[in-house]
């Protein structure tokens, strides 16, 4: 089954060289249990990624980029797929991923606990290696303002996402807006999943990231209610198991990767990415503040959240 669902995203990116960037098999539930790391060396290295918006249309905006990514280090790249209840976190933190592009919230849990090198945050297409949450509501909504989220039902994308939930957990603090606030609230696993629940009308609003949300507003699919402040953008991790040379050939092409330019042949709608113009270095003190609003939310309580009224779809 899992081998005909890799066969169908390589052969439906329609870019004969990504079919060159090996797809590996999904990580097992006892692969991600055991400690043992797979060890990274110049033949062959692990990416993994955050769902943004399905697992067949991520992973075909990946593939040419990491074909990228082959030519400018000479290393060969394999895409790997956590559990669908696995986490990329672990996998990182265990050597079972080398490389993932991963939100700031993903970033923060992986650093603390398993030493995660940031490499790189991406740049938007205005030029800032920042991006920002969106709630968004059916056109025709009642709700006008946040303050009328009372007794609403809210979606938010993945529970380990930056724009589709920690940064939204904070629009709400900011406003004084507690979950209980709210009539329900439920985890849709993307953003893209948190849009459709806002437009199949299951819930009254979603939290998501910024980019998509302009793309809908503009097609009037969805309406635009609030936009948040300006947070350090998703970008490029490696696990601690990746030797330092590695890691700095990596991070220089990274670097050097430029979309717009010449870079751009064969690229799959990489302007809808969160890394539309290329890369900037990252360090991790470009994530205190977000670490800081992580604490004093305490986003790692889930399972406590799910017994307060929340659901997952």
């Amino acid at each position: 089954m899992l081998s005909s669902l890799l066969l169908f995203i390589v052969t439906a990116c329609d870019h004969h060289d990504a079919e060159k960037v090996v797809f590996d098999r999904r990580l097992s539930e006892k692969e991600l249990a055991e400690k043992r790391p797979v060890v990274a060396d110049e033949k062959v290295l692990h990416f993994g990624f955050d769902i943004r918006s399905s697992l067949k249309e991520d992973a075909k905006q990946y593939l040419p980029f990491l074909k990228y990514l082959e030519k400018a280090t000479g290393y060969q790249f394999k895409i790997r797929f956590t559990p669908k209840d696995g986490s990329i976190v672990d996998a990182l933190g265990k050597g079972l991923i080398h490389f993932a592009a991963i939100g700031a919230t993903s970033y923060i849990q992986a650093a603390d606990k398993y030493d995660v090198k940031p490499l790189v945050r991406g740049v938007n297409k205005e030029g800032k290696a920042e991006y920002r949450s969106y709630l968004v509501v059916r056109p025709d909504s009642s709700i006008i303002s946040l303050d009328d989220l009372h007794g609403a039902r809210l979606a938010f994308g993945s529970q380990t996402s930056t724009q589709g939930y920690l940064i939204p957990r904070i629009i709400l603090r900011k406003h004084q807006l507690q979950l209980q606030d709210l009539k329900s609230f439920i985890f849709s696993g993307s953003h893209q999943r948190c849009a459709e629940a806002v437009i199949s009308r299951k819930v009254d609003v979603c939290g998501m990231q910024d980019s998509m949300a302009e793309h809908l507003a503009r097609t009037n699919q969805v309406r635009i209610l609030f936009r948040s402040a300006y947070y350090p953008s998703s970008g490029i991790v490696a696990s601690k198991s990746v030797p330092q040379a590695i890691r700095n050939k990596v991070k220089q092409a990274l670097l050097d990767f430029r979309p717009t330019g010449e870079h751009s042949a064969g690229l799959y709608n990489w302007d809808r990415t969160e890394m539309p113009r290329g890369f900037v270095e990252a360090r991790d003190t470009d994530y205190t503040l977000l670490r800081e609003w992580m604490n004093k939310l305490d986003i790692s309580q889930l399972p406590f959240l799910l017994k307060q009224g929340g659901g997952i779809i």
